[in-house]
């Protein structure tokens, strides 16, 4: 057996949560392969609506096993919150929930120090969801982090401290007072306290070496579900740099995140919206700054489920969707939120780009100065997130895959219309 692989193909929010749950009956391990808590998978059903920030979207599935990969960061007092909220609708995630012991763990000081950071910044801001993630990674490559394979050593609280302490000697090189910086409204102090009672339910959670049970899994002939957050266009090697995430969210985040061999890699199923959507600073080649923008953030109820911050919106770009096509190895598409496209009469899609007056079909480097060339078509302008049958698919909704289709070389296989689980239509 090899691993099938889902993830985002355009600057996250994509829907991965909600396809990963619909995908899991198929499967029998989920394993979220990088990334942290600046994560917000959506999964809705049975009139209930459920945000996942670090525990992996198969969840659900009491039957399933969930692993939470090597390249995951865990911050405890946020994975403590997601536990208890899945503990008040009676899931239990101890039961089929695995951590691996080299997932790092964001201390209390590394929030701050990313608050801090961001606050440096000014206006060039790049948008951090303020979770540590950054500064996490940065001392996992510095090789300064602490894993949650060591939170039961006696000279964990030692390393604890001497990480913080050097955190804090960043923080006064910086002209601002600290008591005014808060972690989830929280003051250091009282967060930290919070932090290391969480290190509790964290305890209670089979750790594993999640590399040879990955392995050990596709031996048997068990069937492997990889679950990325964040997405393409947020890679921290091939993103809008530095407006991007802190780790690698392409495919080839896989293998390092969970410990396979490229080999082992096996269907791709790359997630993009109808349209464009983006949080925080960076590149956006068809931001839309006018009504069609405002009428597709109200549709799509586009505000970030981690931060709440507003998303801009723009039309779908075929030229970044093709980058991470290539980048990935797409074998299979996936397009969400077709429904909220259902109010508009004309579309545009992007085929182009224009740089300093030259017409360019590729992703560049420079990005920012992408003005998009369009290509218009028709609009399907009526409510579809009541169909649950291809062939009850509207004309020009047909159209607008097959052109997409056609553009990428690559199948859309899946269509969402709405956020619930039945709101799927496989094609």
């Amino acid at each position: 057996m090899k691993t099938d692989v889902l993830l985002g193909v355009q600057w996250g929010d994509e829907g991965k949560g909600k396809v990963v749950d619909v995908l899991t009956p198929g499967y029998d391990v989920i394993a979220r392969f990088q990334g942290g808590p600046n994560a917000g998978h959506t999964i809705e059903f049975d009139q209930k609506k459920f945000i996942l920030h670090t525990i992996p979207s198969g969840i659900f599935y009491p039957e399933k096993t969930n692993v939470i990969g090597n390249g995951v960061i865990i911050d405890p007092f946020i994975l403590k919150k997601e536990i208890e909220q899945l503990n008040a609708e009676g899931i239990d995630p101890e039961q089929n929930l695995l951590i691996s012991k080299k997932t790092h763990l964001i201390l209390p000081s590394h929030r701050l120090l990313d608050a801090v950071y961001e606050t440096s910044k000014g206006k060039q801001k790049i948008g951090s969801t303020l979770k540590g993630i950054g500064p996490t990674y940065t001392d996992k490559v510095a090789r300064l982090g602490i894993r949650v394979g060591e939170i039961n050593d006696t000279a964990f609280k030692e390393k604890y401290d001497k990480l913080k302490e050097r955190h804090f000697r960043i923080i006064a090189s910086y002209p601002y007072d600290i008591k005014a910086f808060r972690i989830d409204g929280l003051d250091f102090e009282t967060y930290e306290a919070q932090w290391f009672d969480a290190l509790a339910t964290l305890k209670k959670i089979k750790q594993i070496d999640s590399e040879h049970f990955i392995n050990r899994q596709m031996e048997s002939g068990k069937s492997v579900l990889a679950e990325g957050a964040q997405g393409t266009m947020l890679d921290i090697d091939f993103g809008s740099y530095p407006f991007v995430t802190s780790s690698n969210t392409i495919c080839a985040g896989v293998c390092s995140g969970l410990g396979i061999a490229p080999s082992k890699v096996g269907r791709v199923f790359g997630i993009f919206k109808a349209y464009c959507t983006r949080v925080g600073s960076g590149p956006f080649p068809t931001e839309l700054d006018d009504d069609d923008g405002l009428k597709m953030r109200d549709a799509g109820h586009e505000y970030g489920s981690t931060t709440g911050r507003p998303r801009r919106c723009g039309w779908l770009d075929l030229v970044a969707l093709k980058y991470a096509i290539m980048l990935n190895g797409i074998t299979d598409l996936v397009m969400t939120k077709g429904d909220v496209l259902s109010g508009f009469e004309k579309l545009k899609v992007c085929t182009a780009y224009q740089i300093n007056g030259k017409t360019i079909d590729h992703y560049p480097f420079e990005s920012d100065l992408a003005k998009p060339v369009y290509h218009e078509m028709e609009g399907w302008n009526t409510p579809i997130d009541h169909i649950r049958n291809a062939e009850d698919i509207p004309n020009a909704l047909a159209d607008y895959i097959r052109f997409i289709e056609n553009e990428t070389g690559v199948k859309i296989s899946i269509v969402s219309l709405g956020p619930d689980r039945k709101q799927t239509i496989m094609i």
